[in-house]
């Protein structure tokens, strides 16, 4: 039996999308001997995928899509992918905030993924761009009512984009008033040549916007955005503080990664020590977890980076 047989649809739709984008291209046939499900699962699988736009569907198999740089998906062709990656990043970017300090939340899946994470920490300041960020904090204030210690968040104002931001000239002045501790930053794409990049020119702008008037900067962003380079970059990676990504991230990546950030943090990897010891939490979730008064510090230096030497590769 297949190792992989009793996994979600949207475990399996990963797997394939994974497959499809490393090698270039996949059978239908050599699909369902991986999965060990039928014809019929995997054809189903890929029609949904095809649907979202990330693969194009060929006699007997499946093709990567090669997307231009000026392609933006849209908030729902992106929120289908990657889902328990983000989950994951989330809820170790999460454990990364400090109650009480005024952070920026950018447009994307990623983001408005951490934000369901942040509901309970109390006394933030909420800076963002998104619609879907601020509708998170505002559904729960309508829900519960005005909570003690709830988030203040501040919408920038500007121009929609196809992946609910809101950009532009207005959001641009609101952005660059302002003074804010760390920013989590989604991103369309990540490569060494090009740094962060969006395929938006004015997001990009934004963005630039945003990654100025932070102290620190955190990228929330799975593995699949590795290589892909939108039409505009809008900063590089030496401006990052710390890349909170997933396991999928390959290893040659993780290492090229490291030459440029202070701290690359990897989600849901267990340690040689975790296994040793039947840890269930992942290394990298705990890490994350016990540098919360290491981050408090690190927001009150304007400036202040973390030594080469206490870089974390996990």
């Amino acid at each position: 039996m297949s190792d992989h047989q009793n996994l979600l649809a949207e475990q399996r739709r990963a797997l394939i999308l994974d497959e499809v984008r490393r090698r270039g291209g996949v059978r239908v046939n050599e699909l369902t001997r991986k999965l060990g499900v039928s014809d019929m699962t995997v054809r189903r699988d890929l029609d949904a995928l095809a649907r979202q736009g990330v693969l194009e569907k060929v006699h007997g198999g499946a093709v990567p899509v090669v997307e231009a740089s000026t392609h933006e998906p849209g908030f729902e062709a992106k929120s289908g992918l990657e889902l328990t990656a983000k989950e994951d990043i989330a809820r170790t970017a999460a454990s990364l905030v400090v109650p009480g300090t005024a952070i920026a939340l950018s447009g994307g899946t990623t983001t408005y993924a951490l934000a369901h994470h942040l509901l309970d920490v109390p006394d933030l300041t909420v800076v963002t761009n998104s619609v879907r960020v601020a509708d998170v904090f505002h559904s729960a204030q309508r829900t519960s009512g005005q909570r003690q210690g709830a988030a203040t968040v501040v919408l920038t104002g500007g121009v929609r984009t196809p992946s609910d931001s809101l950009v532009g000239p207005v959001a641009d002045q609101a952005i660059g008033a302002l003074h804010f501790d760390v920013l989590f930053l989604g991103v369309h794409g990540i490569s060494l040549e090009a740094g962060l990049s969006t395929p938006n020119l004015a997001e990009a702008e934004t963005n630039r916007r945003l990654v100025q008037s932070a102290r620190r900067v955190v990228v929330v962003a799975d593995h699949t955005k590795w290589g892909t380079v939108g039409l505009s970059s809008f900063a590089t990676l030496s401006q990052v503080d710390t890349l909170v990504t997933d396991a999928g991230l390959p290893a040659q990546a993780r290492v090229e990664i490291s030459e440029h950030l202070n701290r690359l943090v990897v989600t849901g990897e267990r340690t040689a020590a975790d296994e040793a010891d039947g840890s269930a939490e992942p290394a990298a979730a705990s890490a994350a977890a016990d540098r919360t008064t290491e981050a408090a510090e690190a927001a009150e230096a304007v400036g202040d980076h973390v030594n080469s030497e206490d870089r974390t590769d996990i």
